[in-house]
């Protein structure tokens, strides 16, 4: 079976086991995107962890299957939105535990999480732009500073776990055999929090990312403007002018 998953002491898991190299159809993204409903649905659950098995964590899509038939485009987008979606909208919090490669796809599914875990031989990458495609630049973003997801999106050379780490993209880099391990001593600890807390930070931290740069801004200022209109700003720049500490 390409996906296993199971509950336990609140912690949901699914495990890619799709060899070679973890790369899916439009089927297969399907069938996780359901996965990622179902167990984020569950009550029992408190937290979703996905790990892969093999010699990487996901190579992005199956390219046979558009090579054998163009108009497959129009599923394999779809399906991986629908993953993408289902993952970043899971009621619970998510935990990617990623080793090997982490390519297309897989970057989609690490962007999407809140969590991401490394081994020391994890590269991320997006080689797209070297298969006549696009993708997921969206969730590379998540994950690192605009200019490096420019250089890794135009080369579409991947980068190393430890410069994922440096960048901030990861929680900590681990070696494979303590990259389960570690993911799961994170999740039991969110697992034991109280579902309904969860559940309901989960939903607020998503609401406040989605607003659009713009619009952030845009919100943003107006709390400026109500800082500014008081006497406490207006002593700040007076202090400030005068060279003098701020008196409140």
């Amino acid at each position: 079976m390409p996906l296993m998953t199971t509950i336990e002491n609140g912690i949901a898991h699914l495990v890619m086991d799709h060899p070679p190299v973890n790369a899916f159809d439009s089927a297969g993204w399907f069938e996780i995107a359901e996965s990622v409903e179902r167990l984020g649905n569950d009550p029992s659950a408190n937290v979703v962890v996905i790990s892969a098995e093999g010699r990487g964590f996901c190579a992005g899509v199956d390219i046979k299957e558009l090579a054998a038939n163009p108009d497959a485009i129009i599923d394999v987008n779809r399906s991986c939105y629908d993953t993408f979606a289902a993952i970043h909208d899971c009621p619970i919090p998510t935990i990617t535990a990623c080793h090997g490669f982490v390519l297309g796809g897989g970057i989609g599914m690490a962007g999407s999480s809140d969590i991401v875990f490394a081994s020391d031989d994890a590269t991320f990458g997006l080689p797209e732009i070297d298969r006549g495609a696009m993708g997921a630049a969206t969730h590379l973003q998540r994950m690192f500073p605009l200019q490096k997801v420019r250089r890794m999106f135009f080369t579409g050379e991947p980068i190393s776990a430890e410069e994922a780490w440096r960048l901030g993209a990861v929680e900590s880099v681990v070696s494979r055999d303590a990259l389960l391990p570690t993911a799961m001593e994170l999740a039991e600890k969110i697992a034991s929090k109280s579902p309904r807390a969860l559940r309901l930070a989960k939903e607020a931290l998503n609401g406040i990312e989605l607003m659009d740069v713009k619009r952030s801004y845009r919100y943003e200022q107006g709390f400026t403007l109500e800082l500014y209109s008081s006497p406490e700003s207006q002593e700040s720049r007076d202090a400030f002018v005068e060279k003098r500490e701020a008196k409140f």
